[in-house]
């Protein structure tokens, strides 16, 4: 991903900003201009909730290139509280701790690095509640 998409990405990635469709109701992230649901062109920005359950889960022993350092990790969509589903990284919790239906809630982290002397990737990753 290139540096200015990244942080043009900034409110979603930050603070978990989506759209919400005005016309069904249906909330999208990351944001739509266009509903998949009716088709509508009126989308609104919406803060969505920062607390959910995991719908399923993976853990990563192959991860993509750049991702290595962080071998064995946790991948999930979880369904936040008000119906939005979204893929994420589980941190803070080893693989046998968490089953569906495990309660999380975002956190803010590192994602990644472009080498040593990169820049560094921060956003949302979401962690259980204990």
């Amino acid at each position: 991903m290139s540096v200015p998409r990244y942080w043009r990405e900034i409110p979603s990635r930050y603070r978990l900003i989506g759209s919400k469709c005005v016309n069904c109701g249906k909330t999208y992230f990351p944001p739509r201009r266009v509903c998949r649901e009716c088709g509508s062109v009126s989308l609104e920005e919406v803060k969505l909730s920062e607390q959910g359950r995991i719908i399923t889960w993976a853990t990563v022993y192959d991860p993509p290139r750049g991702f290595e350092k962080y071998v064995p990790y946790i991948v999930a969509i979880v369904e936040l509280d008000d119906g939005t589903r979204i893929m994420t990284q589980i941190t803070d919790c080893e693989p046998d701790e968490i089953h569906v239906g495990t309660r999380v809630y975002a956190v803010f982290r590192k994602i990644r690095e472009e080498g040593e002397s990169g820049i560094i990737y921060y956003g949302y990753k979401f962690k259980p509640l204990k």
